[in-house]
């Protein structure tokens, strides 16, 4: 049980490294309209973003230092 805990926490770690990429404007769409709308999106939102997703990183960090600790 512990260790879907901890894949869970890694999941989201990498939900925050995702969206960080792409509010600095890092990940691009194959397709143009989804890239045109999501560049609308993100010039839009880039800050709340940024904020949002370094927020993520850094308490997913924290919890997967303290987990890994835990079952050591």
């Amino acid at each position: 049980m512990e260790y879907i805990g901890l894949l869970f926490e890694l999941l989201l770690l990498g939900l925050g490294i995702y969206l960080y990429l792409f509010a600095i404007g890092r990940m691009r769409s194959k397709d143009a309209v989804a890239q045109k709308n999501a560049e609308a999106f993100r010039v839009k939102n880039a800050w709340w973003l940024r904020i949002g997703s370094l927020a993520l990183i850094a308490i997913m960090l924290i919890n997967l230092i303290l987990h890994v600790m835990a079952l050591l």
